[in-house]
């Protein structure tokens, strides 16, 4: 996952936009707030937004979005990105680009939510009803979204040389034993829709009120328990139980949500480009992951 990225800027936006797209030359183009990583936003007018890939294995995701989210968002209970128009490699940018209409709310910090127990009742009935979407001809994990849905065996010896690489750092009798139980607790079920990167900043809210997803990147059909990482990166005590009583999960899916969680945490400290910041955030998850196996198991 680690590759260059493009080097996007607004002047890049509007050759684009310009080229492509000349009834809508003549609307500002600007960067969003909370720009992403893996894409670069900007806004385009007051209404719309222009998202593009900034390394090759984002722009899979490209296509993927244009064809299923306008067929998710007439079912889902709260709005999702709706793709307008699809761009074309131009003006020296590679990859498939796309304009989408604005969804209007603030990303999910904890100073933003009136009620922390309402909200994570809200995920959870929002996730439900993404599972429970006709899957048929859904996108199966892969590249395209770095096989989340698919087994957790595919970063076993990428978990184990983080866990190795933490001794002295964490507990790694500990993670390693949440690992195994993550890997054993196999998933024998039928594939269903997940989101694939449920975070605070694509969680928007209006009104302390959790008022849309965004970032269907990473989004596929396959094993829902990658959903569940929010539980440990951005839920604690009566808001975690809230989201895992409503998510309506077996103990083997949480085990293996407790896996992707762990991974993605253990991986990040064990890096060479996280700042002190986000390690020390991370390794307050790991400590978070590790408790709930030993509070469960």
């Amino acid at each position: 996952m680690h590759e260059t990225k493009l080097e996007i800027d607004v002047e890049l936006v509007r050759r684009l936009i310009a080229a492509q797209f000349p009834h809508w030359r003549h609307l500002p183009v600007s960067p969003v707030a909370f720009g992403g990583w893996d894409n670069r936003t900007f806004h385009l007018g007051g209404e719309m937004t222009v998202r593009l890939p900034s390394a090759a294995s984002y722009s899979l995701q490209v296509e993927k979005e244009q064809r299923w989210l306008p067929k998710l968002a007439t079912l889902l209970p709260l709005p999702i990105p709706t793709p307008l128009a699809m761009g074309e490699p131009a003006e020296g940018y590679p990859w498939h680009w796309s304009i989408y209409r604005w969804v209007a709310g603030e990303t999910a910090k904890n100073a933003r939510i009136a009620d922390l127990g309402a909200f994570a009742v809200a995920l959870a009935d929002f996730l439900v009803a993404l599972r429970g979407i006709d899957p048929t001809d859904g996108p199966a994990p892969g590249q395209h979204n770095f096989h989340r849905g698919g087994p957790l065996s595919v970063y076993d010896g990428e978990a184990r040389q983080a866990i190795a690489a933490l001794e002295g750092r964490i507990d790694t009798q500990a993670a390693i034993a949440v690992w195994e139980a993550a890997l054993a607790a196999t998933w024998h079920g039928l594939p269903v829709w997940f989101h694939g990167d449920v975070a605070w900043g694509n969680l928007l809210v209006e009104n302390g009120r959790l008022s849309a997803v965004i970032d269907f990147g990473t989004s596929g059909v396959g094993d829902p328990s990658c959903d569940l990482a929010i539980a440990w990166t951005f839920f604690e005590g009566e808001g975690r139980e809230a989201f895992r009583t409503h998510i309506a999960v077996d103990d083997a899916t949480w085990a293996r949500g407790r896996g992707w969680t762990l991974w993605k945490a253990l991986i990040t400290v064990a890096g060479h480009d996280a700042n002190q910041a986000e390690a020390e955030r991370q390794r307050h998850v790991i400590g978070e992951v590790l408790a709930d196996h030993r509070r469960w198991v």
